[in-house]
């Protein structure tokens, strides 16, 4: 190649579903372009070397693929294939597009078409195909639970807890809470305090009580004390951290922590004594935090409580006679929570309307019911209680200066929000910018403008993507979303280690025990325990992602040919994508599935437009589509369009997420 290229960088490959790829890199703001030629036989996700380019395609440079430095995917779950002397593994994933030679002696008494897991022996080349091992055999497709279980393989999920773990787990559940434990905590046993979560859920890690006093609010966040339990440097503790968090799939949890813990000894249970950590705060009739103690606590919840029941409670309805004796503190709840939303929003918190999903599984784990997840007052009262808690104890801990783990939003990038910016003022909107730089109430203010307006659907995807990732870090950097200058998580420490690590540090803080010791041995892990924290997050939104996608196409796979109204949800090169507001599906619709024109798609203008009739289709326009094609094993769906549409926006449902 007569092309200059700069040697020596480093990237993480990402294929597309075409032939080519890009190359992202932490050394640059950019990605770059890589043609299927170029890409030296790297897969998606592979660490990479390469080198940049001359050429360009579009907006990026091009680089090319100098050598794969280390493979992303080292094993496939696919359907096994029996052919006479040999058979081959056809992978379920569309980002490894080759079939795996099986030799007999590695095929480990798998049987032709069930599904199994290989581990890769030889990637191949243009010549030679890839070659691997069996080493699981996952199960047949058709029963109750496989596919689940397949993405689940895929992902490197760690199904079953070691034996070691098990036995730890079960020696704290038979020590249970003791005398010993009470000392030196404070006793709120008597405090009127009540668990709201949803109607399935096993692992309860936060209580909530609330009084008044005078004109300021007694707001109690109390957490389960999992730390108590889950010791520094124990078997449970490694395991824990291996996994990170608990994955919720529609048909099951894979949790964090054996259940022996999560839904017993560390689960608030009502009526039963539980070990926590207290942030007891005291908040004005403005939302501002006056005072606060954060404290070692005993509990015992009155009430185990649904978010439909406190809902309907909120609203004036419900089981009233029932829970007489909480009433009154839930109404006080219902109050003190717009409180703290009004107050929130002032200082310019963002709050955007995502719409999230429901899946019911029948008793064959089909899915019969696709609906939008229902947010009410119940969940949003909750949320609002859990972040004044993390807030609280970010500003605490950070003051204090001692190492801890923080959930950072760091503002968006300043050549992001000048493109946003540039998009907007072609539809008419505003801005305020400093030196490139924004105020998070700049951008809430913008989506409330738009709020009921046709580009209301377009503005939000674009200000979206305009957003970095929240992280986490041993470092205070604040929550751009949030317009928080300290935040971090602390609610859920069953299914976070994040939040059961600084549990711990507030432990040994609080006890006089944070010497100098503890202190550098805290700088020295934290980094490492933040990226764990912060990548096994990502894994676990992409396999929760896939598994509802998954079930969606299950389910349209039975509505080939009917007919629904829709909305433009984005934009694509190959196509436009329709999201049905009715159960949140979204399907595409393919430009060669578009027969009236030739249709292209205009980044700059974020529209599809005909070139020769001129119609164009611009998000949020409202549209009915026929259900074209479905496949669940290639996670797509098809449609395409029936008549004419409309401008317009399609109604969604107000749902902050709870992974703030």
């Amino acid at each position: 190649m007569s092309e200059k290229l700069d040697k020596n960088l480093t990237g993480r490959y990402v294929s597309t579903r075409h032939s080519y790829g890009f190359i992202e890199s932490v050394e640059f703001d950019e990605d770059f372009f890589v043609s299927g030629s170029d890409a030296k036989g790297a897969l998606h996700g592979d660490t990479v070397e390469f080198g940049i380019i001359s050429r360009s395609k579009g907006k990026r440079k091009c680089a090319v693929v100098t050598k794969i430095l280390e493979r992303a995917i080292t094993r496939i779950v696919g359907t096994y294939e029996k052919s006479g002397g040999y058979g081959f593994v056809v992978s379920d994933n569309p980002k490894f597009e080759k079939d795996i030679l099986i030799a007999l002696e590695y095929e480990n008494g798998a049987k032709d078409g069930l599904k199994v897991l290989a581990e890769i022996l030889s990637y191949g080349d243009k010549r030679r195909v890839p070659e691997g091992k069996i080493i699981e055999i996952i199960g047949d497709p058709e029963e109750k639970g496989c596919d689940v279980m397949c993405v689940a393989k895929a992902a490197g999920l760690p199904m079953e807890f070691p034996e070691v773990v098990i036995a730890e787990a079960k020696s704290a559940l038979e020590d249970g809470v003791e005398d010993e434990d009470l000392k030196g905590r404070k006793d709120l046993r008597d405090t009127l305090m009540i668990t709201i979560d949803g109607e399935d859920s096993k692992d309860l890690d936060d209580a909530v009580s609330l009084e008044k006093i005078g004109d300021k609010y007694k707001l109690g966040v109390h957490i389960a004390d999992v730390s108590h339990y889950v010791t520094e440097g124990s078997n449970l503790d490694k395991e824990a951290l291996n996994r990170a968090t608990s994955v919720y799939f529609v048909d099951r949890v894979i949790p964090m922590l054996p259940v022996e813990l999560s839904n017993d000894i560390c689960s608030l249970n009502a009526g039963s004594d539980r070990l926590s950590l207290s942030c007891i705060m005291i908040i004005d009739g403005k939302g501002k935090i006056t005072d606060y103690d954060i404290c070692e606590s005993v509990i015992n919840v009155d009430y185990r409580m649904t978010y439909t029941d406190v809902n309907r409670l909120l609203k004036g309805a419900g089981k009233r006679k029932r829970y007489a004796e909480v009433l009154d503190m839930i109404m006080l709840m219902g109050k003190l929570s717009k409180i703290l939303h009004k107050s929130r929003t002032r200082r310019g918190s963002i709050d955007f309307d995502l719409p999230q999903t429901k899946v019911y599984l029948n008793d064959d784990g089909f899915p019969e019911k696709i609906v939008p997840y229902e947010a009410n007052d119940a969940t949003w009262l909750i949320e609002e209680f859990m972040l004044a808690a993390n807030e609280t104890v970010a500003e605490d801990f950070c003051l204090r200066e001692v190492p801890f783990v923080y959930r950072n939003h760091e503002k968006p990038a300043s050549e992001k929000i000048s493109a946003l910016s540039e998009f907007l003022a072609n539809l008419g909107y505003g801005i305020k910018l400093s030196k490139k730089d924004i105020h998070p109430g700049e951008l809430a203010r913008l989506l409330d403008k738009s709020k009921g307006r046709p580009e209301e659907s377009l503005i939000q995807m674009m200000t979206l993507r305009s957003m970095q990732r929240a992280e986490y870090s041993p470092a205070c950097n604040g929550h751009f979303g949030l317009a928080a200058k300290y935040y971090c998580h602390f609610t859920s420490p069953i299914r976070r280690y994040p939040d059961l690590q600084i549990h711990r540090i507030i432990k040994e803080t609080l006890k006089g025990r944070m010497d100098e010791k503890r202190a550098a041995h805290y700088e020295k892990i934290l980094p490492g325990v933040s990226k764990r924290s912060s990548e096994m997050e990502r894994r676990s939104d992409e396999v929760e992602r896939e598994t509802v996608r998954m079930k969606m196409c299950e389910y349209m796979e039975l509505h080939v040919g009917d007919e629904y109204d829709g909305a433009v949800g984005s934009l694509t090169s190959w196509g436009i994508y329709v999201m049905l507001p009715k159960n949140t599906i979204e399907g595409l619709i393919r430009f060669e599935n578009l027969t009236d024109d030739h249709y292209r798609y205009d980044e700059k203008r974020m529209e599809v437009r005909g070139e020769r009739h001129g119609k164009i289709y611009r998000i949020g326009d409202k549209i009915r589509i026929k259900v074209l094609d479905a496949d669940k094993d290639s996670r797509s769906i098809d449609f395409v369009p029936v008549g004419g549409k409309k401008r317009g926006k399609a109604k969604g449902k107000r749902f902050k997420a709870r992974s703030k």
